[in-house]
C-alpha cells in the first residue's frame, strides 16, 4: 500500500514539478520548425516594419514550393513507361510448343497402335497434358472426317501463329492500363520509342489467332476455339514492363528540374523598411531564411536550438511567476501542474501538425487556442485562464515562425472565451462561446484583412475556416472537462452545480429523514452564498458546502431538535456523555457517507471543518452540574476538528451557528439578532476556531452584515390576522 507521506511528497516535490516543465520545454523545442522559420513570418500585402533586409552573402532564389511540386510532378508525368524486349523469349516458346507437340503425338499414336484406353493415358500423363490429350484426339478426329488434315497440320499452324506474333512483340499488360500512348523499349545500353500499338497485347493477339484460323485454317468454331486456347497456353509476353528502371527515370527528370529561378547578389537590398510584401519580396525572404537554415552546422544547429529553449523559459516564465506569487495551492500540487502543462502541449502539438500541412488554405484555425482558454478558466479561474491564453498563443505563434498576427487575434478571441466559462452555470453555455468566439475571430480577421488591403473573398474564406474552429472549440473543451476531471481528480464548477441538484441521493436522504435539518442547510446555503461574493470566496462552493454539511444527522435524525416532531427531546433522559457522543457522531457519520457517495474533498471537508474542534458547551455545562467542574474534560466534549481552513468552510462554520442561534430565539428582533451573531462569532474567533482559515477583519465584517440583514429579513414581525389567538388556541381552522 503506497505511504500516504510519500505520495504527499511526489504531489509537492519541486524535483517532480521541475521535471515536468523543463519536460515541457523540451517537447515543444521539438516541435519548433527548422531555422529557415524562426524569425518571423511574412504575408503577401503587410508592410515590412523592420530595418532594410541586405542580403549577407549571394543566393539562389528559390522557386515557390507548390510551382516546384508542381514541375517535377510534371517533368515525371512525361517520362514514357520502360519496358525490356526478352529476344530469346520467341524462340524458348517455339522450343517448347514442339517438345510439347512431339510428346502428345507420341502418346497419341502409341494408343492408336495399342488400343489402349483413356485410362492408361491418364496413368502416364499430368492432369493439363490428359486433358489436351483427349481435346487433340477429338480435335484430330474432327480435321481428319471434316478437312482431311492432321494434328500435325495444326501444330505447324499453331506454331506459324506464335512465331508471326513474336515478329511483331507481345507486350504484358492491356493497352488501356498504359498512360502513355508510346513506350520507351530498351534493349541493352540503347532505347527507342514506339507507339504501344504496334505491338500485341493478349487481347489483340488472341483475336489475330482467331481471325487467323477463320480465315486460313478451318470454319468451325469448334475447332479454331480448340487451336486458340492451344496457342494461348504457350504465349508468354516478350516485351515486359520494367517498374524499377520507370522509377528511376522518373527520379532522373524530377532531379532535372531546377529549384531556383534567378539570384540575389550580396549586398542586395531585399526589402526596404515600410515596403509592402509582394509575391516577389516574399519568395526573396524565404530564400533567403532556407538557406541560412541549411548552413548552419552542429555548433550552429546547437545554438538555435539554445535559442528555442530560452525562448520558450521566458514564455512561461511570465506565467510561472503569476502561479508562484498568486495561486500558492495550484503551485505547491503537481497534479495541477502537470494537467496545465498537458493543456498547453494538446494546443501546440494542434500547431506542430497544422504547421505540416502544406496546403494554400489557412488551416491555422485548425489550431484551438480558446479551448485552452475554456479548460483553464473552468478548472481554475479566469484570471488564470486569460494568463494561460496569453502564454499559448505566444508559444503557438511562435510554433508558426513568430506569426504575430496568428498571436494577436488568439488572445483576442481566446480572451473572450474565457470570458463566456468564467461564471458557467450549466454546458448549455457552450452556445455562448460559440458566438464570442466566433465574433473574435471575425472581428480579427476584418480588421488585419482591411489593413492589408485583402480581397473580400479571401476574408470570407478564412472566415469560414474560423466557424470551424468556433463550432469545435466549445464542444470538445466541454469533452475534454469530464476527461481532466476524472484523470486529474480536480473538480470544476460543473461539479458543484451537479451536486447543488436536490436529487442527489444524499440530499433526497436528508430531505425525506431529516426536513428541518435539510431546512436548516437549504438557508445556510442562502447564506453563505451571499457573503461569499462580499469577500471574494466561491459562491458555488460555499452553497454546495452548507447543503452537505450536515448530511450525516440523516443517520439518526431524532437526536436532534430541528427534526423532531414531539415537545419530547429524547437527550431529557440521557448522560451528558452519551448526548454529546450522539451529537459528535453526525460528523463522524457524514465522513462515511461523504466516502461510500464519493464526493470531491473540497465538499467533504464542510463536514468535520463546520464545527471545527468546538466543545458542545450545552452538555459539557450539564456534565459540569452533575459530575463538577474538576472530574470533566472540556476535550472530551469536542468536536474532532479540523478547524476550518478556506474562507467557505469558516463561512459555513459561522452561518451554521448563527442560524441555529437565531431560529432558536422566540421573539428575535434585529437588536437581538445583532447581538448572538456578534457573540457567536467573538467565542470562535477567541476560541482560534478561525486561525487556519484566510479571513481578514474586514471579511469578518462583512460577513456579519451579510448574516445579520438575511437573518432579520428571514424573522420580521409579521401582522397577525383577525381571530388568529383564537384560531391557534382553538385548533380549528378559519373557515
Amino acid at each position: 500500500m503506497e505511504n500516504p507521506e510519500n505520495k504527499f511528497s511526489w504531489k509537492n516535490s519541486l524535483r517532480i514539478k521541475l521535471t515536468i516543465i523543463l519536460g515541457m520545454i523540451s517537447l515543444i523545442v521539438l516541435m519548433f520548425p527548422k531555422g529557415e522559420s524562426l524569425e518571423f513570418e511574412v504575408t503577401v500585402g503587410s508592410i515590412w516594419l523592420q530595418e532594410d533586409l541586405i542580403a549577407s552573402y549571394a543566393f539562389p532564389l528559390l522557386k515557390n514550393k507548390e510551382v516546384y511540386e508542381a514541375e517535377k510532378k510534371y517533368a515525371a508525368e512525361k517520362v514514357f513507361p520502360i519496358y525490356t524486349e526478352y529476344e530469346d523469349a520467341p524462340q524458348q516458346t517455339v522450343d517448347s510448343l514442339k517438345k510439347y507437340n512431339k510428346k502428345l503425338l507420341a502418346t497419341i499414336n502409341y494408343d492408336l497402335e495399342q488400343k489402349v484406353t483413356d485410362a492408361y493415358a491418364s496413368t502416364i500423363l499430368d492432369e493439363a497434358t490428359y486433358s489436351t490429350f483427349k481435346n487433340l484426339k477429338r480435335l484430330e478426329s474432327i480435321l481428319s472426317f471434316r478437312y482431311n488434315k492432321s494434328l500435325d497440320d495444326c501444330f505447324k499452324f499453331s506454331e506459324k501463329l506464335i512465331r508471326d506474333i513474336y515478329r511483331v512483340g507481345l507486350i504484358d499488360q492491356d493497352f488501356d492500363k498504359v498512360v502513355k500512348d508510346s513506350i520507351a523499349l530498351r534493349s541493352g545500353k540503347y532505347q527507342s520509342l514506339y507507339p504501344i500499338r504496334r505491338y500485341f497485347s493478349e487481347f489483340s493477339a488472341m483475336s489475330y489467332v482467331k481471325n487467323h484460323l477463320t480465315s486460313d485454317f478451318s470454319n468451325d468454331q469448334e475447332v479454331n476455339n480448340a487451336v486458340a486456347e492451344y496457342v494461348k497456353r504457350f504465349l508468354v509476353p516478350n516485351i515486359r514492363f520494367n517498374k524499377a528502371q520507370t522509377d528511376v527515370a522518373k527520379k532522373e527528370a524530377e532531379d532535372k528540374i531546377s529549384r531556383n529561378i534567378g539570384i540575389v547578389n550580396e549586398n542586395e537590398r531585399i526589402v526596404a523598411k515600410h515596403d509592402r510584401i509582394t509575391e516577389e519580396i516574399k519568395l526573396k525572404i524565404d530564400s533567403y531564411r532556407a538557406l541560412k537554415g541549411e548552413e548552419t552546422g552542429f555548433w550552429g544547429a546547437f545554438l538555435q536550438n539554445l535559442g528555442k529553449f530560452l525562448h520558450v523559459l521566458i514564455v512561461l516564465t511570465i506565467f510561472s511567476l503569476y502561479i508562484f506569487l498568486f495561486r500558492k495551492k495550484v503551485y505547491h500540487n503537481n497534479l495541477t501542474i502537470l494537467l496545465m502543462v498537458s493543456v498547453f502541449l494538446l494546443v501546440c502539438f494542434m500547431a506542430f501538425l497544422v504547421q505540416q500541412l502544406d496546403v494554400r488554405v489557412p488551416v491555422e484555425f485548425l489550431v484551438l487556442v480558446p479551448v485552452a482558454s475554456m479548460i483553464m478558466t473552468i478548472m481554475f479561474d479566469s484570471r488564470i485562464g486569460f494568463y494561460s491564453t496569453v502564454v499559448i498563443a505566444l508559444l503557438t505563434g511562435a510554433l508558426r515562425g513568430n506569426d504575430y498576427i496568428f498571436v494577436t487575434m488568439n488572445i483576442f478571441t481566446g480572451a473572450l472565451a474565457a470570458y463566456t466559462v468564467r461564471d458557467i452555470k450549466n454546458r448549455t453555455q457552450i452556445f455562448r462561446s460559440f458566438v464570442f468566439i466566433l465574433l473574435g475571430y471575425l472581428v480579427s480577421i476584418f480588421a488585419f484583412g482591411l489593413e492589408r488591403f485583402d480581397t473580400i473573398e479571401n476574408m470570407l474564406v478564412t472566415s469560414a475556416f474560423a466557424s470551424v474552429n468556433a463550432i469545435l472549440s466549445p464542444a470538445l473543451t466541454f469533452g475534454l472537462i469530464i476527461f481532466f476531471e476524472r484523470l486529474f481528480g480536480i473538480n470544476t464548477e460543473l461539479t458543484f452545480l451537479e451536486l447543488s441538484d436536490f436529487n442527489h441521493p444524499l440530499l433526497k436522504e436528508l430531505a425525506k429523514n431529516a426536513p428541518g435539518t435539510f431546512n436548516h442547510s437549504m438557508t445556510i446555503g442562502a447564506m453563505v452564498e451571499n457573503a461569499s461574493e462580499l469577500i471574494n470566496a466561491n459562491p458555488l462552493l460555499a452553497r454546495v458546502g452548507a447543503y452537505y454539511h450536515d448530511i450525516g444527522k440523516s443517520v439518526d435524525p431524532n437526536t436532534f431538535v430541528e427534526n423532531q416532531m414531539t415537545n419530547e427531546n429524547i437527550h431529557e433522559n440521557l448522560d451528558p456523555d452519551r448526548s454529546v457522543e450522539l451529537i459528535i457522531s453526525h460528523v463522524l457519520n457524514g465522513n462515511t457517507l461523504a466516502k461510500e457517495h464519493k464526493l470531491p474533498q473540497e465538499i467533504a471537508d464542510f463536514i468535520p471543518m463546520h464545527h471545527g474542534t468546538l466543545a458542545v458547551t450545552y452538555f459539557y455545562e450539564q456534565a459540569k452540574q452533575r459530575l463538577g467542574e474538576d472530574k470533566v474534560n472540556i476535550d472530551d466534549f469536542r468536536y474532532p476538528g479540523p478547524k476550518p481552513n478556506t474562507k467557505e468552510t469558516a463561512l459555513v462554520m459561522l452561518a451554521d451557528a448563527c442560524e441555529s442561534a437565531v431560529r432558536s430565539m422566540p421573539d428575535p428582533d434585529p437588536q437581538k439578532i445583532e447581538n448572538i451573531i456578534n457573540h457567536i462569532f467573538k467565542i470562535r474567533i477567541d476560541d482560534g476556531q478561525l486561525d487556519d482559515s484566510p479571513l481578514t477583519f474586514n471579511d469578518i465584517r462583512k460577513i456579519k452584515d451579510a448574516y445579520l440583514n438575511i437573518l432579520i429579513a428571514q424573522n420580521h414581525k409579521r401582522i397577525r390576522y383577525p381571530n388568529q389567538e383564537q384560531i391557534e388556541n382553538s385548533g380549528e381552522e378559519e373557515k
